[in-house]
C-alpha cells in the first residue's frame, strides 16, 4: 500500500479539536517541524500533546504553544520554553510531568497493547504519592493535582522493592520525523532522533511521518528498519530545503 501524502497540510487535515497527539523528537532533534507547522495552519485547538519536551520558543511545539492551541501536555522536560512556563504558571495550560524513561515506556506499551505496567521509577516520591501540581489558576493557586497511584511490592533480584503502576498511552495521532522512509511506511531514524520517535510512532491510532529521504519498497534493509510500516499510516516526503532547515538549540562559541 502506498502511504505517501504529497503535503504536510494534507497529512494533518483531519486532526480535530481536542485530539491527543504524541510528538517525536528530543530537544530540537528529530522534531516533525513541518507537520507541526501544518497543524498550526490547519487550526486545530484544545490539543493534548505527549512529548518529551515542549519545544523551544518559535520552533516545534513552541509555535502551537504561542498560538494557545494546547490544552494539556504530558512531558518529561520543559525547561527551554519561556512561553510554556508562563502559560503553566498562569493557569492556561495543564501539565503532567512524567519521568523520561517512564514516558517512553508508556508510549511503547500503549503501542504493544499493554494497558499498564509497574516500574520502580517514582516510588516513594510525588510521582507515586500524588500532589504534583497539574494546573494552577490565574492567581497561582494549585487547582488540580496528580492523583496517588497504585503501588505494589515485588521481590526482584532477591530484594523486595516498591513499584508504581503506570497507565500506558495510546493517543489519537502521532507526528514523527524519520531520516529514511519508504512508501509502505517503514522508517529509519538517525542517531539521537531515534529516541522518542519510535515509541511515539508505535503508540497512536494514526501515525504520520515526515521523512527526509523517500525510497521505494525493498530499498531499506529489513535489519535497518526501526519502525515497521504496520505502525505508520501516512508518509510525507520533505523537500531539500525543508531537510536543510535544522536549528541549533544552544550555540557555544569561543575565541580562536
Amino acid at each position: 500500500m502506498d502511504k505517501v501524502v504529497d503535503t504536510p497540510a494534507a497529512a494533518v487535515a483531519d486532526i480535530a479539536d481536542g485530539s491527543s497527539i504524541a510528538v517525536g523528537g528530543f530537544g530540537v532533534v528529530g522534531v516533525p517541524e513541518f507537520l507541526i507547522r501544518a497543524l498550526q495552519a490547519q487550526g486545530a485547538k484544545d490539543l493534548e500533546v505527549i512529548s518529551n519536551n515542549a519545544g523551544v520558543d518559535g520552533r516545534g511545539l513552541g509555535i502551537l504553544l504561542a498560538d494557545g492551541r494546547l490544552r494539556r501536555i504530558i512531558a518529561s522536560y520543559v525547561g527551554e520554553n519561556k512561553e510554556f512556563a508562563r502559560q503553566y504558571l498562569s493557569g492556561e495550560l495543564e501539565v503532567e510531568l512524567t519521568p523520561q524513561g517512564t514516558l517512553a515506556e508508556k508510549l511503547r506499551a500503549g503501542g504493544a497493547g499493554i494497558p499498564g505496567f509497574f516500574t520502580i521509577t517514582g516510588a516513594g516520591t510525588q510521582v507515586a504519592e500524588g500532589g504534583m501540581p497539574w494546573k494552577y489558576d490565574s492567581d497561582g493557586n494549585v487547582v488540580k493535582e496528580s492523583p496517588a497511584k497504585e503501588t505494589k511490592v515485588f521481590d526482584t533480584f532477591g530484594e523486595e522493592k516498591e513499584y508504581v503502576l503506570e497507565k500506558s498511552l495510546a493517543p489519537d495521532y502521532a507526528l514523527v520525523r524519520a531520516a529514511i522512509g519508504d512508501r509502505h511506511g517503514n522508517l529509519v531514524f538517525h542517531s539521537s532522533a531515534r529516541n522518542f520517535n519510535p515509541p511515539a510512532a508505535q503508540s497512536a491510532r494514526i501515525t504520520i511521518a515526515e521523512v527526509e529521504k523517500l525510497v521505494e519498497p525493498g530499498e531499506i534493509d529489513p535489519d535497518m528498519v526501526h519502525v515497521p510500516g504496520v505502525f505508520v499510516h501516512r508518509v510525507v516526503p520533505l523537500t531539500p530545503e525543508q531537510v536543510a532547515d535544522k536549528p541549533i538549540e544552544k550555540r557555544t562559541v569561543r575565541e580562536a
